[in-house]
C-alpha cells in the first residue's frame, strides 16, 4: 500500500512533492486516515506567518513563568522580533489548550494564575486534563517549546540557555530533556549555551551521540571558537563548527530540512562582551555553589534552583544582569536567523511582492527605541495623520427610469422578474474608502492612506485607477493573486426608485471576511505610524481585534465605523472563556471614538449586554462611579423625550467604559456626543461646559472626573438630497482628520455635520466640495 504522508503546514518548499513511503499492511491505514483532530492552536498571526513563508521565531514559556527576569521580559522578548521583521510565537498550554502564538494577556494569566514546568513528557497529561474538565496551565521548557513549534511548522527558536548533562551524569543519568529532543526534533535553538555548572564536555558529547548540529556564531572570531558557557563568552571546550552569521545558519537550516534530517540544530551565540562575566570569575562562584550544594545533599530537581541562587548570590545580581542581556541578544539573533531563511525560501522580509500592489512598508517594524534613535522627519514619530483599515468596492448605482404600471399609472419603483430602464453610474466606494477620501480632501498631501484589499480582477484594477486619480497613496492596497480561493474585489449594487431612494441593495464583501493576513496589516500600521487609525467593521471580529491591537501597540489613536447594525456586533464579540473581555477598560481601551448611527448603537448595546461586557467587574467601577440611579431628567434635559425613550443616552453612556468617546448619528436630528471626562478634564472646572456634564464622579474614582453629554443639532435641513451614500463615512473622514491636525471634538463635531451635508447633496459618495473646508479643518473647526 502507498500513502502519501504530507509535511506539516509551513514546511513545504517550492516544487516539493509529497513524501510517498511503503507502509505495511497492518494497522496503517487506520494510523493515517484518523479522524482526530489535534488540539494545537495557532494564532491566526502566526499561522499566517507560517502560511506565506514568512520569519517566524519560537519563544518558550517557563522563562517567564519560572523565571526571575522581570514582568514584562515577554514583551520586551516580543518587541525585539518585531522590530527585526519577524513574527513572534509564544508557546506554551494555556488551561489545557497546547497553544503556539500566546498574547501577552494570556501570559499574564498563566503567570498570574500558575503554571506547570512542561517538557516532551507532560504534554499529553496536561492536554488531557483539560480534555476532561481539569484547565491546567504549562510554561514550556526547551524541549516542549521546541515539540510545539515543530508541530506548528515552526524552524527557529531562541531561548536562554540550553540544559545539559550534570556533573556526575555518568553516574546518576541526570541530563535535561533538551538534549534527546534536539536528537529528534527539526528546529533550530538559538541560545548562550549551557550553563557553567553543567559538564560541557560531555553534553556536547553526548549531543553528537544524538546526531544534533552544534554550530557556534564566530562574531567575528577567526579559526576555531570555544563554546559558550552561557554567562562566560568561554568554556575551554571547543565548538564543534563554527557560523560566520546569521545567512550561514539559515543555510543549514534549509538544508537540514531539504535532506530530511529530523534531528534539530543548535547555534550557540556567547553573550554580548560588555556582559559577560570572565570564565575565572564565574568558575570561583561556580565551584563555591557546587561544594555548598553537595554538602548540603541538595540533588535531583532542587539542585539547579539551589546552584542559580547561589551564584546570583556570589555574583552581587550580575549573572542575572548578564542573563537579561544574553536572552535579548539570542532572541535577536534568531529573528535575523529567520529572517535569512525566510529569504531563502523566496520571500522578502516584508511582504511577497506578487500579493501586493506597490507596496512600501519597511522591511523592519520599528520598535520604541528604534524610533526614538532614528533621524525622523516628523518631530512626533507620525509618518501620516491618518491610516484607514477598511473596504474599499466597486460601487454601482442602478437609478430607475421610470415607465408605467399595469394599471396605466407612472411606475415611481422598478418592477420585479423582469429587465427595467434605468441610469447606471459606477463608482469607488466602500466604507474605508470613503472615510479615507474624505480625511483626505482636508488633509495635508500624503497625510492619509487607506489599507485595504482588492482581488486581481478588472473591478480590482478600476479601483487602483479610481484612486490614484483621487490622489490617494495607493501602496497599502493589498491585491490577492490567484493562489487564494475564491478573492473577488468587493462590490456594491443599489437599485433605486425614480427619486433615488434605495429599494434593494446587494452587497459582496467576503473579500474581506474570509481572508486574514495580520502580520501584514501590523507591517503597514508599523511603516505609517498614524496618529489616528480608522478600523471599519467590515473586517471579521478576530481580524477587527488585531488591527486594534495593532493600532495600539503602535501608538495611535483608534477610531471605528460599525458600518451596519449587524457587522457593529463584531467589536463586542464573546470573549474566550474565563478570559476578561477583549476590549480594554477605561482609561487602557482598545478604542477611543466610534461613530454609530442609532440603530449600530443599539445593536452594540445589545451586543455587549449579550456576551456579559455588561457584567465584567471593572465596567461596574466606572459606571457606579456615577450615580446613575434616577437620571431620566438628566438625558431629557441633555437629550429629548423621544431620544431618551429610544434608549440612545443610557446605551452611550453604558459603553463607556470601551469606547470612551461615543458620537450618535441620527441624521435630521444631529449628532449625540457623550465621553468620559478624565480627573484632570478642564472643562470639570469651566462655568461655560458645566451644562453639558450629564454626572461627576463620586468618591474620587481614580480614573473618571465625569461625563460630557451633548447634542449638536442638524447644522441646516436638507431638501435637495441626491445620495445619502456616504454621509455618514465623510463625517467620521472629516472629523478624525480634524483630530489629526490638532483640533478639539467639540468644535469639529459641526463641521463634520458640515461635511456630510455637502455629501448628502452630491451624487458622489465624498463631494468634490470637502476639499474647501481644508482651512477650517486646520483651524481645529474654529472657523465654523
Amino acid at each position: 500500500m502507498t500513502t502519501r504522508l504530507l509535511l506539516p503546514r509551513g514546511l513545504r518548499f517550492p516544487n516539493s512533492k509529497p513524501l510517498l513511503l511503503r507502509l505495511p499492511l497492518t494497522r496503517t491505514l487506520q494510523t493515517f486516515s484518523s479522524p482526530l483532530k489535534s488540539p494545537l492552536r495557532i494564532s491566526a498571526e502566526v499561522s499566517d506567518a507560517l502560511a506565506t513563508n514568512r520569519p517566524v521565531v519560537a519563544l518558550e514559556t517557563t522563562i517567564y513563568t519560572h523565571g526571575a527576569l522581570g514582568d514584562d521580559l515577554n514583551v520586551v522578548l516580543e518587541d525585539i522580533i518585531r522590530s527585526k521583521g519577524a513574527v513572534p510565537a509564544v508557546c506554551g498550554v494555556l488551561a489545557g489548550v497546547p497553544t503556539v502564538g500566546l498574547t501577552s494577556a494570556e501570559v499574564d494569566r498563566m503567570v498570574r494564575e500558575g503554571a506547570r514546568k512542561v517538557s516532551r513528557r507532560d504534554l499529553a497529561y496536561l492536554v488531557g486534563m483539560g480534555m476532561a474538565g481539569n484547565k491546567i496551565h504549562g510554561g514550556t521548557t526547551i524541549s516542549g517549546t521546541m515539540l510545539l513549534a515543530r508541530l506548528a511548522g515552526i524552524r527557529v527558536f531562541g531561548t536562554g540557555g540550553l540544559g545539559g548533562v550534570h556533573r556526575g551524569g555518568e553516574v546518576s543519568l541526570d541530563i535535561s530533556a533538551d538534549l534527546t529532543e534536539l536528537g529528534r526534533t527539526r528546529v533550530a535553538v538559538i541560545s548562550s549555551g549551557c550553563k557553567g555548572f553543567l559538564d560541557i564536555p560531555r553534553t556536547l558529547e553526548y549531543l553528537e551521540t544524538q546526531g544534533a548540529v552544534v554550530s557556534t556564531f564566530a562574531d567575528g572570531r577567526q579559526g576555531d571558537v570555544d563554546f559558550p558557557a552561557f554567562w562566560a563568552r568561554e568554556s575551554g571546550t571547543k565548538s564543534p563548527f563554527v557560523v560566520k552569521d546569521e545567512k550561514q545558519a539559515a543555510a543549514m537550516i534549509l538544508a537540514q530540512e531539504q535532506l530530511g534530517v529530523e534531528s534539530g540544530l543548535h547555534f550557540a551565540n556567547p553573550i554580548p562582551e560588555q556582559y559577560a562575566i570572565p570564565k575565572a570569575e564565574i568558575e570561583i562562584a561556580i565551584g563555591t555553589a557546587l561544594r555548598e550544594a553537595d554538602e548540603k545533599g541538595i540533588t535531583g530537581s532542587a539542585n539547579t534552583p539551589y546552584i542559580l541562587t547561589r551564584i546570583r548570590a556570589l555574583t552581587q545580581e550580575r549573572s542575572v544582569t548578564a542573563n537579561v542581556h544574553l536572552v535579548k541578544s539570542n532572541v535577536e539573533r534568531a529573528a535575523n536567523v529567520a529572517v535569512e531563511f525566510s529569504k531563502l525560501l523566496g520571500y522578502p522580509a516584508t511582504v511577497r511582492p506578487e500579493s501586493v500592489h506597490s507596496i512600501q512598508a519597511p522591511a523592519s517594524i520599528p520598535n520604541e527605541r528604534a524610533v526614538e534613535q532614528s533621524k525622523l522627519k516628523d518631530e512626533d514619530n507620525h509618518t501620516v495623520d491618518v491610516l484607514v483599515a477598511g473596504s474599499v468596492a466597486l460601487d454601482l448605482s442602478c437609478d430607475y427610469a421610470g415607465g408605467v404600471s399595469s394599471g396605466g399609472t407612472k411606475a415611481v419603483s422598478p418592477s420585479l422578474h423582469t429587465s427595467n430602464p434605468s441610469f447606471i453610474s459606477q463608482s469607488v466606494g466602500g466604507v474605508g474608502h470613503n472615510v479615507a477620501l474624505a480625511a483626505h480632501k482636508v488633509s495635508e498631501e500624503g497625510k492619509v492612506r487607506l489599507c485595504s484589499m482588492i482581488g486581481d480582477d478588472i473591478a480590482g484594477s478600476t479601483i487602483i485607477s479610481s484612486i490614484a486619480a483621487e490622489g490617494l497613496d495607493t501602496s497599502y492596497i493589498r491585491k490577492l493573486g490567484h493562489e487564494y480561493p475564491s478573492t473577488r474585489t468587493a462590490q456594491y449594487v443599489a437599485v433605486n426608485d425614480v427619486h433615488k431612494n434605495l429599494v434593494m441593495a446587494m452587497a459582496d464583501m467576503a473579500i474581506f471576511s474570509q481572508h486574514s493576513f495580520p502580520t501584514y496589516w501590523d507591517s503597514a500600521v508599523a511603516a505609517a505610524r498614524p496618529k489616528w487609525l480608522v478600523v471599519d467593521a467590515n473586517w471579521s471580529g478576530p481580524d477587527l481585534h488585531a488591527w486594534i491591537s495593532s493600532g495600539r501597540r503602535h501608538g495611535a489613536h483608534i477610531a471605528f465605523e460599525p458600518v451596519s447594525a449587524a457587522k457593529s456586533e463584531r467589536l463586542f464579540a464573546p470573549p474566550a472563556r474565563d478570559s476578561p473581555p477583549r476590549l480594554g477598560i477605561y482609561p487602557h481601551t482598545g478604542i477611543d471614538l466610534a461613530t454609530p448611527n442609532q440603530f449600530e448603537l443599539a445593536a452594540m448595546y445589545a451586543a455587549a449586554a449579550r456576551n456579559e461586557y455588561l457584567e465584567y467587574p471593572g465596567w461596574f467601577d466606572i459606571i457606579d462611579a456615577f450615580g446613575m440611579r434616577g437620571a431620566r431628567d438628566r438625558f431629557v434635559r441633555l437629550t429629548s423625550p423621544d431620544m431618551t425613550d429610544q434608549g440612545i443616552p443610557i446605551q452611550s453612556v453604558q459603553l463607556l467604559p470601551y469606547i470612551p468617546t461615543i458620537i450618535t448619528k441620527m441624521g435630521a436630528n444631529g449628532a449625540l456626543l457623550t465621553s468620559l471626562m478624565p480627573t484632570d478634564d478642564p472643562r470639570l472646572k469651566d462655568p461655560n461646559e458645566a451644562r453639558y456634564i450629564l454626572a461627576r464622579a463620586q468618591n474620587n474614582h481614580p480614573a473618571v472626573g465625569g461625563i460630557y453629554m451633548r447634542l449638536y443639532p442638524a447644522v441646516e435641513s436638507v431638501k435637495d438630497v441626491v445620495s445619502v451614500n456616504g454621509v455618514g463615512d465623510t463625517f467620521l473622514g472629516v472629523l478624525v482628520a480634524g483630530l489629526a491636525q490638532g483640533g478639539k471634538l467639540e468644535e469639529l463635531v459641526d463641521l463634520a455635520q458640515r461635511a456630510a451635508v455637502l455629501s448628502l447633496r452630491s451624487g458622489e459618495s465624498v463631494s468634490a466640495e470637502v476639499g474647501g473646508l481644508r482651512g477650517e479643518v486646520r483651524a481645529g473647526g474654529r472657523l465654523c
